[in-house]
């Protein structure tokens, strides 16, 4: 039998907020981390939408553990009551994390982990499972493959590569695929009053999706449209009652996010937006623009339009844990214990109980999902939770049952039971907290 060498270090599989707090948490320890990030530098993801500010302030992105590691560097703390752009979460705080030796001499950069499995043994084999190593395979950008064996693995790789496609029934809308293709699809988040002005302005642009990521992107082209003669703005969203989209407005905890549900609800009244509800994608049809059909209780309708930006939320990637044995919530794609604390139908950010170790446990011993992709398909998350998360689970793996046990949060409410399914519970916020020519 493959036993595990107690030196074996701890697999943390991407280096955002969550997956490099949970560095920070196991050298607090005395354990050792390998950190693999697929992206060239650390908060990759983020750096996506580095352009749009956060509606939770610093006090609330910041992990303990971490703060405690840069405390002796000289880091110089932001103003904990002020909102963090994204790239100030990136610049201002993961990258002098990173820095820290501990943590820099276990980063891997460009490194994107492609299976994980237990040595020698795929997911059909039981016996001795447990005191086996896993193995984590990894790609580097010249195309090397590498084999690492660690004791234990924490998936903090996060949900943004995996957009939910827009057609119904959770599959791609006919000709979704070739309207990506042509570009007439644009990623999630793009910078519309930013870098990436001139390809919106004075076009007709359709948003799909009513959550947080579609509200942010709906101010920044409303501020577009104001600036600029001739753009339009079509909203589409498969429900039927407008009110649900605009959020908790004064009754949220964090004013920013409140103020995005304000500020947006305002936007379609005062007709900068043409709001058009129980619309369900079925098909796009290339031309030289884009027509985008959808299902509505009157029948068909077909949306003429130049651009479409897709905001329907994110789901995790499984593909590289074939060979895990994960137990999985059958809606959400969370753990299964954690997936009825978080179904969006019933849960915002703010009423989401604490957990830890015990709740995001899995049949694999010693293997975590941590961070966003924790929460499946559900977009209600906050860093925070991922923070105490990362905490639970490292004090598990250290044998200290009692502080893995002894979980703690408070969340800011949303003012609203639930929110639809489009983006993190604290990203972005944009201009719901400033006017300024950034997209939000």
């Amino acid at each position: 039998m493959t036993k595990q060498p107690p030196d074996l270090p701890v697999a943390i599989i991407g280096a955002g907020p969550v997956g490099l707090a949970a560095a920070a948490n196991l050298i607090e320890r005395g354990l050792t981390p390998i950190i693999f990030e697929a992206g060239e530098d650390v908060g990759a993801a983020i750096l996506n939408w580095g352009h749009i500010r956060l509606f939770s302030s610093w006090q609330h992105n910041i992990d303990p553990a971490s703060r405690r590691l840069l405390a002796p560097t000289g880091w110089a703390e932001p103003r904990l009551s002020s909102l963090p752009y994204g790239i100030e979460l990136v610049e201002g705080y993961l990258k002098s994390l990173a820095a820290i030796p501990a943590i820099a001499s276990v980063l891997h950069t460009s490194a994107k982990v492609i299976a994980v499995s237990r040595v020698g043994m795929d997911k059909t084999h039981s016996r001795g499972r447990g005191g086996r190593p896993f193995l984590v395979r990894v790609e580097l950008a010249d195309g090397t493959v590498t084999d690492h064996q660690v004791r234990a693995v924490i998936d903090a790789s996060g949900t943004w590569a995996q957009p939910n496609p827009l057609g119904q029934a959770g599959l791609g809308a006919l000709g979704e695929g070739q309207a990506v293709e042509r570009g007439l699809i644009t990623g999630p988040l793009p910078d519309v009053t930013g870098t990436d002005r001139a390809r919106f302005a004075g076009g007709h642009v359709l948003v799909i999706g009513a959550g947080h990521s579609a509200a942010n992107i709906l101010i920044s082209l409303g501020q577009l449209a104001k600036n600029e003669p001739g753009t339009r703005i079509s909203w589409a969203v498969r429900g039927s009652d407008a009110s649900r989209l605009y959020g908790g407005g004064d009754l949220d905890a964090l004013p920013a996010r409140g103020q995005l549900g304000t500020r947006l609800r305002r936007l379609v009244e005062d007709g900068y937006i043409e709001l058009h509800t129980s619309f369900t994608t079925t098909s796009f049809a290339v031309g030289d623009g884009l027509a985008v059909t959808g299902a509505t209780p009157d029948g068909p309708v077909t949306l003429a339009v130049d651009l479409l930006i897709p905001a329907t939320g994110f789901r995790p990637d499984l593909g590289i844990l074939r060979e895990i044995r994960l137990e999985l919530d059958p809606a959400v794609e969370a753990p299964r214990e954690l997936g009825p604390l978080i179904d969006p139908e019933f849960h915002s950010c703010g009423t989401v109980p604490a957990h830890g170790a015990k709740v995001l446990a899995h049949p694999e011993k010693d293997f975590y999902i941590a961070g966003m992709k924790s929460y499946g398909r559900a977009p209600t998350f906050l860093l925070a939770t991922g923070y105490e998360q990362v905490r639970s689970i490292v004090a598990a793996l250290a044998g200290d049952a009692e502080s893995a046990d002894a979980v703690h949060l408070e969340l800011p409410e949303t003012g609203v039971c639930s929110t639809d399914p489009g983006g993190s519970c604290d990203t972005p916020a944009g201009e719901a907290v400033e006017c300024r020519a950034a997209a939000g």
